[in-house]
């Protein structure tokens, strides 16, 4: 194809659309006197005419060329840095770089420099909140809370030991080593496989690996945190039914086996003040949702059920309601001097670290993102990666074993109105506090009233309405969302993750794997083609088939474009014999929507075109996109297809082929 060919005028019948569809067509536009050069109007004999007085066909343009290594270079950097990270530097002074450069690196710097008294009002009494939650696992909710503060990206998330690292930590160093017969033994080898577990996450952090992350969609997080929910609140059927020997399993059939095989434990005492308090709190809560003014009554009411609770518990001091009980005082040892990185049990530590910082880091990520999405931020994947990596490698040195974002005390923080991550500086405070000072306060503090304040907290988090509109829009997605909630209900939080990641890897395969197409026609009033399923006045041209191709070409959708082309001209076909029109002569593939084609993709084009020769039907690509283009242009296709098959766009394709057509 030449540049710049003039074609003087065109005129082709087109198939008439609906009536409906006819009658609601724009009449053509004028600006002059003299004809201008309408978009194909129909008239009632199903016939159109498109006339061109001058029109040009261009060139479809190269991209620059760029060598090997250039086009890696920026090829890495949009899959590992795709924010942009430098960019910020650029043209500052050094003073002003160093201040970026702290407040990229620990994000504490630039959200604090905006923190007001209202702010710290809100994370006071949310950090209090939490700090009354830690008090039974003191000693490893203070040092890596204050770590994660510093280079967190999350506002929500609390951090702290979770039931799952702790339960799978537990199983896998108890099959090698006696937590009775050996206990320094078992404590060097968590300290070590914690600080495994933290290098890990550290490292993927490094690596620019954030992007994993993604594949936790909002589907995945509703369901997540829906079945997290479920769980988390039955869990706290042991302390708020007062029962002592409770499954160590976080399934719903073995919770609730668990709970009808212990009735006889059941004790009415417990169950009255657990109620009772529930019920407060509860009320508190629809309080506040009713009237934000008062959103200090849910705020304070947990604190203030923990105070009012303890001093009952004092007076009544019952041996039927549990308590915390007696909590050893003082501040974490270092435990530096007890890692082993070398041994017959090395490996178990590297084992049992890896597998313990995956679950860990991916429960923390995904509880981390339920409450940005909530809230309406994002959270840096890279950033929480490395914030949990370095925290527990610090927390490994000052005995403490693996934590990471704890779903309840998240919810509970997110229910007390926590703002910015303040608020785990305030618990850690509290923590340390209360390890040098307070810890005999709390010997009294009945189990019951943590359940029923983490059951408060997590049952608004159950989106019912969030997962009925995903049943509206997007079927597959409320798939993922079920799937999450039900895996982690019925098996395990890991097993439920593990599955909705599965489902969206699924749902991208799919799209992947089968591209859309449409069949396109001319939008009346317009030189614009758009798919005739989408708009029902768009018209086909006939001895024309226009395929729009809605997804990159890749080696498992090639064979697919293949097929579903010669199946859209044997359709199309069909058709004009029965409706007595021209056969199909041109075949135009509107590539706009192509970002991206590979070498199997090339050769299917090919291949289609060898297919289409052979019934004298010509093959044409319509508006190839920069890398696509470049691609044909560097390989055999562009010398097949040569410029006489590459057109600007559809129109400029069709008005082509018309006058080939029209050519003696």
């Amino acid at each position: 194809m030449v540049a710049n060919n003039k074609v003087d005028s065109l005129s082709y019948d087109v198939e008439a659309p609906p009536p409906a569809a006819a009658a609601a067509a724009p009449p053509p536009a004028s600006s002059s006197p003299a004809p201008a050069r309408p978009a194909a109007p129909v008239t009632r004999q199903g016939t159109a005419s498109a006339s061109a007085s001058v029109l040009e066909l261009h060139k479809v343009s190269v991209p620059e060329r760029r060598t090997t290594a250039k086009a890696l270079r920026q090829r890495l950097a949009e899959v590992f840095f795709p924010d942009d990270p430098l960019h910020q530097f650029k043209n500052q002074s050094s003073a002003r770089r160093l201040v970026l450069a702290l407040q990229y690196f620990f994000p504490i710097f630039q959200w604090g420099s905006a923190y007001s008294p209202s702010l710290l009002r809100s994370d006071l009494i949310a950090g209090l909140t939490i700090a009354s939650l830690a008090i039974p696992q003191a000693h490893s909710s203070f040092v890596p809370p204050l770590i994660y503060s510093l280079l967190g990206s999350s506002r929500d998330l609390a951090v702290g030991p979770v039931s799952i690292a702790s339960l799978v930590m537990g199983s896998m160093l108890r099959e090698a080593v006696s937590p009775d017969e050996q206990p320094i033994l078992y404590l060097q080898l968590a300290f070590t496989a914690t600080f495994f577990a933290g290098a890990l996450q550290a490292s993927l952090g490094f690596l620019r690996l954030g992007f994993i992350v993604d594949f936790l969609s909002k589907p995945t997080l509703t369901g997540f945190m829906g079945g997290a929910a479920v769980i988390v609140s039955l869990q706290q059927l042991k302390s708020l039914l007062g029962i002592v020997h409770f499954t160590s399993h976080m399934g719903f059939v073995d919770v609730m086996r668990s709970v009808v095989n212990r009735h006889d434990e059941w004790k009415w005492q417990t169950i009255v003040m657990g109620s009772a308090f529930l019920a407060i709190l509860l009320l508190t809560r629809q309080i506040s949702k009713r009237n934000p003014k008062l959103f200090l009554v849910a705020a304070g009411a947990p604190l203030a059920s923990v105070i009012i609770s303890t001093i009952l518990s004092y007076i009544w001091k019952s041996p039927t309601i549990s308590v915390i009980g007696i909590l050893p005082r003082g501040v974490n040892p270092p435990s530096a001097n007890m890692l082993t990185f070398s041994g017959s049990y090395v490996a178990l530590a590297i084992k049992t670290g890896v597998m313990t910082g995956i679950l860990s880091l991916t429960e923390g990520i995904a509880v981390g993102r339920t409450f940005a999405s909530i809230n309406n931020y994002q959270v840096d994947g890279n950033k929480e990666m490395m914030a949990i990596g370095i925290m527990n490698m610090a927390g490994s040195c000052a005995s403490c074993y693996v934590t990471t974002g704890s779903f309840s005390r998240s919810a509970v923080s997110y229910s007390a109105g926590c703002k910015t991550a303040v608020s785990n500086i305030v618990m850690a405070a509290m923590v340390l506090v209360t390890l040098l000072f307070l810890m005999p306060l709390f010997h009294y503090t009945p189990n019951v009233i943590l359940s029923a304040i983490i059951i408060t907290a997590v049952i608004g988090l159950i989106d019912v309405r969030g997962a009925a509109k995903l049943w509206k829009v997007d079927k597959l997605d409320f798939l993922a969302c079920v799937s999450a909630f039900l895996g982690v209900l019925l098996v395990s939080v890991q097993m439920g993750l593990a599955i909705a990641v599965g489902i969206s890897l699924f749902k991208i395969l799919l799209q992947v794997t089968r591209p859309n197409l449409v069949v396109e026609g001319l939008v009346p009033g317009t030189q614009s083609y758009r798919s005739v399923a989408q708009y029902r006045e768009a018209v086909r041209v006939p001895a024309f088939l226009v395929v729009g191709v809605e997804s990159a070409i890749y080696f498992a959708n090639s064979m697919y474009l293949v097929e579903r082309v010669l199946r859209y001209l044997r359709d199309e076909e069909e058709r004009a014999l029965k409706s007595n029109l021209p056969s199909i002569r041109s075949v135009v593939l509107d590539m706009s929507a192509v970002t991206a084609i590979d070498t199997s993709g090339l050769d299917a084009l090919s291949e289609l075109k060898k297919v289409l020769d052979k019934r004298n039907i010509e093959l044409v690509l319509a508006n190839p996109l920069g890398s696509v283009a470049e691609r044909i242009f560097n390989s055999a296709v562009g010398d097949t297809f040569g410029s006489d098959r590459l057109f600007f766009s559809v129109g400029e394709a069709v008005v082509a082929g018309a006058c080939k057509a029209a050519q003696p």
